[in-house]
């Protein structure tokens, strides 16, 4: 025997509750309306829109009306208006129980369907799952797991979660511009995420567009990084570690670039690859300067400020805030202490790596 549907139970129950209430007068109790919230849940899991449901209680109900007892057995004008009102008052109830119901089955879905996601992206991002039943779930989320992809990352001044002003933002851009299609947007580790397919291109620079400029009345991003496209489900990993790893960079060299690309960073993995061996040349080469007035931290500033500025004493000085006469000073400073020239080229550049090794281990704040 079939089932009833909850738009048949509704159909069915609906003209008894209206006959009941035009005899008697009442309101709906308590247990009448519960059983037509749990009709509004059961409509709702089974697919039928909110306007769907209102539709059909109000049709059940205006079908019904010409049979109802309280309007067929009405003796006078006066009595039928009372029926009225009562059967009205109790269609606003029906409404408004089928709605709550409706809802309620709405924001369960809504949960039930974030963790899921949650609990992909971080399998996705972690690579923690078996790769054939990642690339199944992946569907769900419209992502096709065997075309390359990268990853964009945001960070913030202030964590980012799934209901933070610029991540509704974010999305509703992407979204409306893209479709939900190949293009993936979370939050993980108060990082806002982008997970975009090979030729996906404009939809990665919208996302650090908008993180960056977001709008009037939103907090801007501090940085967006990218990593590099690859292929299948180990490849969004990779490109999200690499982008990771780019902002750590960043933070470490206080580099003043808001957009960073993996592939314009690679020189920094591979300089950190022998950690021990770049501890060693900063202790090398810099550590003299600790015996400098001051210590080494101001010499240190020197050197990255000639570097940024591609040796030009004007231009490095306004970068330091000092006279020319003093970055020249302290540029004798360094060649007397280290040994090492800078207008020599190799010497410079032992100097710039030095330097920039000494950044990323945090020397000379940090003993060696």
């Amino acid at each position: 025997m079939e089932q009833p549907t909850a738009l048949s139970d509704l159909g069915a129950r609906y003209p008894e509750l209206l006959a009941e209430v035009s005899r008697t007068g009442r309101n709906l109790d308590r247990q009448e309306l519960e059983s037509l919230r749990a009709l509004g849940e059961r409509a709702a899991e089974a697919g039928h829109g909110l306007r769907e449901l209102v539709a059909h209680c109000l049709g059940a109900g205006r079908r019904a009306w010409p049979a109802l007892p309280g309007v067929a057995g009405a003796g006078s004008l006066g009595g039928l208006r009372r029926t009225g009102e009562a059967l009205l008052a109790a269609a606003e109830a029906a409404v408004a129980a089928l709605g709550e119901g409706h809802e309620r089955a709405q924001r369960l879905a809504i949960r039930q369907e974030e963790a899921a996601r949650r609990e992909f992206i971080d399998d996705l991002l972690y690579g923690r799952s078996d790769p054939g039943a990642l690339a199944e779930r992946a569907g769900r989320f419209g992502l096709r797991l065997a075309r390359a992809h990268a990853v964009a990352v945001a960070v913030g001044t202030e964590p980012y979660d799934g209901e933070h002003p610029v991540a509704r933002r974010v999305e509703r851009e992407l979204v409306g511009r893209f479709g939900e299609r190949d293009v993936l947007l979370a939050t993980k580790d108060g990082r806002l995420v982008c997970v975009a397919p090979d030729g996906g291109h404009a939809v990665l620079e919208a996302f650090a567009a908008l993180a960056l400029r977001p709008g009037p009345g939103y907090r801007a991003a501090a940085r967006v990084a990218t990593g590099r496209r690859h292929s299948g489900p180990g490849g969004v990993v990779r490109s999200y570690d690499e982008a990771l790893g780019a902002l750590d960079f960043a933070q470490r060299l206080d580099l003043p670039a808001e957009r960073l690309r993996a592939e314009e960073l690679l020189v920094f993995p591979v300089l950190m690859r022998d950690r021990a061996a770049m501890a060693e040349l900063v202790r090398s080469v810099l550590g003299p300067l600790g015996g400098a007035r001051g210590g080494a931290a101001p010499l240190l500033a020197t050197l990255a400020a000639q570097a940024e500025a591609g040796y030009v004493n004007a231009e490095a000085a306004r970068r330091l805030g000092v006279s020319v006469r003093t970055l020249g000073y302290r540029m004798d400073r360094i060649k007397s202490l280290t040994g090492y020239d800078p207008s020599d080229a190799l010497h410079r550049y032992t100097l710039e790596t030095a330097a920039m090794g000494a950044r990323l281990l945090g020397w000379p704040q940090r003993e060696l």
